[in-house]
């Protein structure tokens, strides 16, 4: 049977929910948003930049640009509104902010040089190497970025944003365990936003802390009840507890809230092929594959389920479809010869 397709770190600034309001230190005070550019202060700027922050986090990217670009007009030597348009046009991209998600491209690749020369005037303005480090990791330069995430954290006490960036960092370059404190950290900071905790979870789920990795993708759970990467995380994390039952709850609300993601449907595939629902693995498989034909775990777990249910010919189809998209899996491999075993001794 495949494996589950194992849930993956945020590496961008939350956007299904609005991140909680938190006050400033300044008086008199002003709402700023965990993340966000705001400094908390009352002028007109600020409020533009509050404005701003609002609307990024809430995914309305030209509401966005049009109050950073009126805080930028109310103070063009403020780094703060420049810094929110370069988000914007991130944004804007729509390319994941994934480690090495797009290595050579050029739209990324001008982010990078005006956030050097933002920097360069600004060097000790800690968001602004967040933005840059995250950049560097879309650019697959991780050891970059996680040195200049570790700046931007540095230069930002107490900022969830920046905790989590450098947070997320860590675990695409393979070092989990060192990010666990930094996502601590940013969940502490910005208790209410169900990333902290989904990324939280995925770092204790890579080294094996699966009691722990339930924990904090319950709380993600809690804070957003309908969304349904929280769900799937968390019945991610049940197939590792072996805990089938609730796996099976679990990744079934997830495809309830989003029927129109592969890899949610090909986790309960692999669930309900350890429950013993066959026909309930092999539909979901196939629905997975209908929407990303070139997911393999999908391909699995239908040949899986097809042949626990007689049915050969369909099962060879799945497996050697799985083995054309990776012909190094050696799960595909070890079916087929599984497969061709029994065919021969049943006659088939």
């Amino acid at each position: 049977a495949a494996l589950p397709n194992a849930p993956a770190a945020s590496s961008g600034p939350p956007k299904a929910a609005q991140p909680s309001a938190a006050l400033a230190a300044t008086t008199p005070a002003a709402p700023t948003l965990a993340g966000g550019l705001a400094r908390g202060t009352t002028d007109a700027a600020d409020r533009a930049l509050y404005a701003g922050d609002q609307a990024y986090f809430a995914d309305e990217l030209a509401r966005a640009k049009a109050e950073y670009r009126r805080g930028l007009r109310l103070a063009p030597n403020d780094p703060a509104p420049r810094l929110g348009l370069l988000r914007v046009e991130l944004a804007e991209t729509n390319i994941p902010t994934d480690y090495a998600a797009a290595p050579k491209n050029p739209r990324i690749l001008s982010l990078l040089k005006r956030l050097e020369e933002l920097h360069a005037h600004n060097p000790d303005y800690g968001a602004v190497e967040v933005e840059h480090g995250r950049v560097l990791l879309i650019l697959g330069q991780g050891d970059d970025a996680v040195a200049t995430l570790a700046r931007g954290a540095a230069l930002s006490p107490a900022d969830p944003e920046a905790e989590s960036a450098l947070g997320v960092a860590l675990i695409a370059t393979g070092k989990p365990v060192e990010a666990i404190p930094h996502l601590h950290r940013a969940a502490e900071f910005d208790p209410n936003t169900a990333d902290r905790q989904r990324n939280l979870g995925t770092a204790y789920l890579l080294i094996g802390q699966v009691h722990d990795a339930i924990q904090a993708y319950r709380r993600a759970v809690a804070l957003a009840p309908n969304d349904a990467r929280a769900h799937s995380d968390l019945g991610t994390a049940y197939l590792a507890e072996s805990t089938i039952d609730k796996a099976v709850v679990e990744l079934g609300r997830a495809v309830e809230i989003d029927p129109t993601r592969a890899t949610f449907r090909a986790n309960l595939s692999y669930a309900a092929l350890l429950t013993g629902d066959f026909a309930r693995a092999a539909d979901q498989a196939k629905q997975a594959v209908r929407l990303d034909p070139k997911l393999g775990t999908a391909w699995l777990s239908l040949g899986t389920a097809e042949a626990r249910r007689g049915h050969y010919d369909e099962a060879e189809q799945a497996f050697r479809r799985a083995l054309s998209i990776d012909p190094e899996d050696p799960r595909a491999k070890t079916n087929l010869e599984e497969l061709a075993e029994l065919r021969k001794k049943q006659g088939k």
